[in-house]
């Protein structure tokens, strides 16, 4: 079958149908995966299929894979994303709450990381769709005079602070332990080499530097609301076999809510940061 492809919507997505894993190994296609995830931001690949070590050798042609190993998967650098007590331990469940608020991953870095690979094992037609938006096409979308006001603000992101929307009364050693994750400031507004703007948003960001908390929320919160507006948002809804790459610089995204017990279950990579946050 000859590959598919089009855009999701105007501003964010590429769908592909059509493919196998073998088509995304050959010599060219890593060149090309990263032209395109520049150009749209999210690749849906569907019901690809590709299988745990082929989507490792995948995400190594792309960039350099993260070790986070959990002891849940034979290969260290895949992650597997479920909260299913039976499929993972009870601390990383309650963490992965925190996934069902908008958020950037690694926000609470010095250099956030590039991309993430998700590969759909098992999913749930009562739940957990993927919803991403664009923060290139937020930026792009405010007035002059906006862009002047937020390019020299600095952001507090903390782990903490992203925990709490899942876990609003948490007991003090909760806390400690969410303490133990050091902060991390940057600028509001995340300028590329190339020029490329964008905003550093999310569920981590806690306060704007030197502002008071109420007026740190007000701005955080409305710029929140204004990036995930519906003409910057690409909703997921996950067939079992779809591979989704997206560039984790420029896109908020958060799963839509299921129960622990789901079925859902996810493998994961994620690719290092390459650049770190800076001002224009």
């Amino acid at each position: 079958m000859p590959a598919s492809i089009r855009p999701i919507t105007s501003t964010v997505g590429l769908e592909v149908t059509g493919l196998t894993a073998d088509d995304l190994m050959k010599s060219d296609s890593a060149r090309e995966i990263r032209q395109l995830l520049d150009r749209h931001g999210v690749l849906v690949y569907r019901e690809i299929n590709i299988d745990d070590d082929a989507l490792l050798a995948l995400s190594r042609a792309l960039g350099t894979v993260v070790v986070q190993s959990t002891g849940e998967h034979r290969l260290p650098e895949i992650q597997t994303i479920t909260m299913d007590p039976s499929k993972t331990n009870a601390i990383l469940a309650s963490y992965r709450a925190g996934n069902f608020h908008w958020h950037i991953d690694g926000a609470t870095q010095v250099i956030p990381q590039q991309a993430t690979l998700l590969s759909a094992r098992e999913v749930d037609p009562a739940g957990g769709d993927t919803e991403f938006a664009s923060t290139y096409a937020a930026y792009d979308g405010l007035s002059d005079e906006e862009k002047a006001e937020f390019e020299s603000l600095e952001v507090v992101h903390t782990f903490g602070h992203a925990q709490s929307l899942a876990n609003p009364d948490p007991d003090e050693a909760t806390r400690r332990a969410w303490a133990r994750v050091p902060a991390q400031v940057h600028p509001l507004v995340w300028t590329r080499k190339n020029g490329r703007k964008s905003l550093l948003l999310g569920a981590t960001a806690s306060e704007v530097v030197g502002w008071p908390i109420e007026r740190s929320r007000a701005l955080l919160d409305r710029l929140l609301e204004w990036s995930t507006r519906p003409e910057y948002v690409l909703r997921q809804v996950w067939r079992k076999g779809d591979l989704v790459i997206w560039d984790n610089t420029g896109m908020l995204h958060r799963a839509t809510e299921f129960e622990p017990s789901s079925q859902r279950l996810m493998h994961r990579t994620t690719l290092a940061g390459e650049e770190s946050v800076c001002r224009g």
